[in-house]
């Protein structure tokens, strides 16, 4: 599977304020873009995959409302992020 357990306590923790702290908005969207990286890659060999590419939307959808929320309420953090996570709008 790819991922697991430490890879979740990895991403919260460089991303988060600690690997136990999974409510963090930065460690959240930090998940969200590696499992939207992880379906990408997915959707290049499986092109016919639709419920894959339904689900790779709506990912992104939720990647996106966080952003906005931090954009609005710390935009420092939210220009951090993208910056860190080589994000594009």
């Amino acid at each position: 599977m790819y991922l697991t357990k430490e890879v979740k306590e990895n991403i919260f923790e460089k991303h988060g304020k600690g690997k136990n702290d999974t409510g963090s908005t930065e460690g959240q969207i930090a998940l969200f873009t590696h499992r939207i990286n992880h379906l990408t890659e997915h959707l290049k060999k499986n092109r016919k995959d639709y419920n894959t590419e339904r689900s790779l939307v709506m990912m992104v959808g939720k990647r996106r409302s966080l952003l906005d929320y931090l954009k609005k309420s710390e935009i420092n953090r939210y220009r951090a992020i993208i910056k860190e996570l080589g994000i594009r709008k």
